[in-house]
């Protein structure tokens, strides 16, 4: 790590427990370079202004989030490891309010991918669910749906911090919006088996590839099956 990374990482650092100390989530730039020991310039020089220092904390946020999911045991099971990662969820912001409004608020100015990132981490989960037949949506279609569920559970919960303490609200947002998504098991024949079989089809390949096929032609299978799955349902 240069000395300029390890600058950076400081300030970052500083930024964060800055703004999980304060009462209004804020920073202060100059009260950032204080702890750090440089001049408000060399602020302006790394990250642009305050909205960038801003982003930059939030990205460094993701990184955590990602550490914390990847030390979530993955099982054989998918739907299982998307109730875990919902619970997940829910303990980040639980444990990092601050950091957590400051990465999914709506910020239009925002240039931050740690929102985008984590949608990311999701969608992967629910291709392993859509492979595994587990899925009567397209995995982005259901990771928006989702996402969008826990945000604002979490977002809630961080609004009156007594919520966290029982987790049934939370689980019964999760359980409405699973129901949409997920298939009931051990009743896995969708009502259009030609758009589950695609959905799935589609997730394996995803996951897996084929060499039973060259490239192109893995290409023209993948866009016949997105416009079969992008159909929905018969």
């Amino acid at each position: 790590m240069t000395e300029t990374d390890s600058l950076r990482a400081a300030m970052i650092e500083a930024a964060e427990r800055q703004l999980a100390d304060s009462s209004d989530h804020e920073i202060a730039t100059r009260a950032v370079c204080e702890a750090v020991g440089v001049s408000q310039p060399v602020l302006y020089r790394l990250f642009g202004d305050k909205r960038g220092l801003l982003d930059a904390v939030a990205d460094h946020g993701y990184e955590r989030y990602a550490a914390l999911k990847a030390a979530q045991e993955r099982t054989g099971d998918p739907v299982a490891d998307l109730h875990a990662g919902w619970d997940g969820h829910m303990a980040f912001a639980k444990e990092n309010p601050a950091l957590y409004q400051l990465m999914f608020t709506p910020r239009p100015w925002s240039r931050s991918t740690a929102r985008d990132r984590v949608f990311e981490l999701l969608t992967a989960t629910l291709v392993r669910c859509a492979a595994a037949g587990s899925l009567r949506v397209e995995p982005r279609a259901a990771a928006e749906l989702i996402l969008a569920a826990n945000v604002g559970v979490a977002l809630a919960h961080i609004a009156r911090p007594e919520l966290f303490d029982d987790p049934a609200p939370s689980h019964r947002m999760r359980d409405a919006a699973f129901a949409h998504v997920l298939t009931e098991p051990g009743a896995r024949d969708d009502a259009d088996p030609l758009h589950a079989a695609a959905l799935r089809l589609r997730a394996q390949l995803a996951l897996a590839g084929t060499d039973a096929l060259e490239p192109a032609e893995t290409a023209l299978l993948l866009r016949w099956l997105e416009r079969i799955t992008h159909a929905g349902p018969a």
